[in-house]
């Protein structure tokens, strides 16, 4: 089974999911948070389960749409590790879906 290691910047990560949950007044934002931390989990049973990236790196898709986030990894097969190295919103991250010009109000 995969040990799972994450990069000092993830605390960060979800102290500012944190804070957008409170300034939005998100009910119940210990739960989302949960749903991030078990879906994170996922990766010690199936590291490579998120899609492909850039520089060797992996996404894991968490939700969608408000509950949308991407958690960014690597996984080194030679160590069995998974390297979690941030989690975003989707929206964030680049993910959302533009609103065409035509559409907006």
């Amino acid at each position: 089974m995969p040990r799972l290691e994450l990069a000092p910047e993830v605390g960060d990560d979800f102290a500012r999911i944190l804070d957008h949950l409170a300034q939005y007044q998100v009910e119940n934002p210990e739960s989302r948070i949960r749903e991030i931390i078990e879906a994170i989990n996922v990766l010690g049973h199936s590291p490579m389960i998120g899609r492909p990236a850039k520089n060797d790196k992996r996404e894991l898709v968490i939700g969608r749409r408000s509950h949308g986030y991407v958690a960014s990894y690597r996984y080194v097969v030679e160590i069995d590790t998974v390297f979690l190295l941030a989690v975003r919103s989707q929206r964030e991250a680049g993910y959302a879906e533009a609103v065409p010009e035509k559409n907006k109000p």
